[in-house]
């Protein structure tokens, strides 16, 4: 791999990817006041609002940042700068046009988008109407400084985004609760989830506000690139329209299918239940422990295969577009190893200490949640190898295939959940998460074979896979046994916590190092290399 390139990779991707931890911690740590503020119930009407709102946004603005990047990197590799920031303009269009679209249909159609035994989430999510239609111009903005392969702008946003949402959420909620409802009961539950519906939409404007900041102070640069281009071909609105919806169509119908599994799962499994006779107050509750204390956890490594994805597709793309095959296959097995390198730690990590994370983090969490996050953080490894390679066959422009890839995948896992459920219903929500990592598995196996046909890849398994694996077995190991004595003789949670988590780190790097014969020179290409680097020599590692 040469230099320039991977540098540009891993610089990127570790900006992305600390700009997510931060953001998710932000996330998990308000999701504890607010779980104590909203109650079960209120956290039920939450997770399906905010699902079908997901959903809702895959449509109007979540391909966004994708496609504008995907297409303004390929340009910009040719230097096409006037043809590059036409297309901007055209995507500022198109999101005026599908978001506002897509946030009148929130808003008079929410009724019937939501399960008929889950109407009391419909003012949470009529409060998110409005953010639909921000985000899509949002993702306009990211889409475009990720293309110019700049991605601390989006990484700041993404920072304040949540603090705004954190703050703006519990706030809400706890006002709405305490002046419209303060005898508490069902009436709470359905205005504590509006507030922290509320809170989304603060974040969203905060984060618009700093990019169109960000965008304005660089407006000169981009003038000046604009006047020296000598090789844009000249193209009109309705082309460059035209262009973008044949290339995000895909996009949004592959990203819609990867993610409306959790609404899919979410409607389906409350339908069932209610069949089966399970109580529609039992059903939110359930679903609320699921989408709100277990898919928070596993999603933290999960957004950081995201944002390596990010950082990976304008190198992909731009090397596809002038051929250096090569180059781009070299570059998707680094991405890869850079994703395994922690989620897999991740995966290994979540289920050994799964107890002592939901008791220090969400107290008011039941014994459920606990052993949701046991069972299923394989799901990190899972998902996150699908996201990446989702990511690389929409980069070449094999969206269709990714689209049917991720279609054969829904199809298993709404079949898989549907049999669990008639066959097993005391399986119960267990259901949605075994079908969920069912979802994944198909769609690694399908976009393997994708690859493998399109690009002719050859994953380094040993690397990418087994080595990490090994490491974080023995971190599992070690961290397990640490937690234990440390209860045992302080009875803190939180103490044992902290101190096997910081152990844990250390005895996977060393354990990586050793097992993997990692030197210098690579950890240099790991995100954080040059610190994790000076720490191996300050405890003898490296010397």
């Amino acid at each position: 791999m040469s230099g320039k390139s991977s540098n540009s990779l891993v610089k990127n991707a570790s900006v992305l990817m600390i700009a997510s931890i931060i953001s998710r911690v932000i996330g998990l740590l308000y999701r504890r006041p607010l779980g104590s503020i909203l109650g079960s119930v209120g956290l039920g009407y939450y997770g399906y609002a905010s699902n079908l709102y997901s959903i809702l946004l895959l449509i109007s603005s979540y391909s966004i940042p994708m496609a504008t990047s995907k297409i303004i990197s390929e340009m910009l590799a040719k230097k096409e700068y006037r043809g590059a920031h036409k297309v901007f303009r055209g995507a500022m269009l198109y999101a005026v046009i599908v978001g506002g679209v897509t946030a009148l249909i929130c808003f008079f159609g929410g009724a019937i988008l939501l399960p008929q035994n889950q109407q009391n989430a419909l003012p949470a999510l009529r409060a998110l109407a409005p953010t639909i239609f921000l985000s899509a111009i949002l993702g306009v903005l990211r889409g475009y400084f990720q293309a110019h392969r700049t991605m601390t702008p989006t990484s700041i946003s993404q920072i304040l985004e949540q603090i705004m949402n954190a703050i703006v959420s519990i706030l809400a909620a706890w006002i709405l609760i305490r002046n419209l409802a303060p005898e508490g009961g069902t009436r709470a539950a359905i205005y504590g989830a509006m507030g922290g519906t509320i809170g989304t939409g603060a974040g969203v404007v905060v984060g618009l506000l700093f990019m169109t900041f960000v965008y304005m102070l660089n407006r000169g640069y981009f003038r000046r690139k604009i006047a020296h281009d000598r090789r844009s071909s000249e193209q009109s609105y309705q082309e460059i329209l035209k262009m973008l919806v044949l290339m995000i169509t895909p996009i949004i119908f592959t990203s819609f299918i990867y993610n409306c599994s959790a609404y899919a799962d979410s409607y389906l499994y409350s339908a069932i239940q209610g069949f089966n006779g399970m109580s529609a107050d039992s059903i939110s509750a359930a679903y609320g422990e699921y989408s709100n204390y277990y898919v928070p956890l596993v999603s933290i490594p999960l957004a950081m295969a995201s944002a390596s994805t990010s950082a990976m597709m304008p190198e992909v793309s731009g090397k596809y577009a002038i051929g250096q095959l090569d180059e781009l296959n070299r570059q998707v097995n680094q991405t890869l190893r850079l994703t395994m390198f922690i989620c897999i730690p991740c995966m290994i990590g979540l289920t050994v200490l799964a107890k002592p994370i939901m008791g220090v983090l969400f107290p008011s969490a039941s014994e459920l949640a606990e052993k949701l996050l046991f069972a299923g953080s394989v799901f990190v490894v899972t998902d996150s190898f699908s996201i990446v390679t989702g990511g690389v066959l929409q980069a070449i422009g094999k969206q269709h295939v990714a689209l049917v890839n991720a279609g054969i995948s829904l199809v298993v896992n709404l079949a898989s959940l549907a049999v669990m459920l008639f066959a097993r219903p005391g399986l119960d929500i267990y259901a949605v998460m075994l079908s969920n990592i069912i979802f994944s598995l198909v769609c690694c196996f399908l976009n393997i074979l994708s690859m493998k046909k399109h690009l002719r890849t050859r994953h380094e398994i040993r690397k990418t896979y087994v080595e990490p694996l090994a490491s974080s077995v023995i971190m599992g190991a070690v961290a397990w046994l640490i937690y234990t004595a440390l209860f045992h003789l302080t009875r803190r949670p939180f103490i044992g916590l902290l101190v096997a988590i910081l152990v844990a780190i250390v005895v996977y790097l060393v354990s990586y190092v050793v097992i993997s014969k990692t030197t210098e020179e690579e950890m240099y290409r790991f995100p954080m290399g040059g610190r994790i680097v000076k720490f191996l020599r300050l405890i003898r590692i490296y010397r």
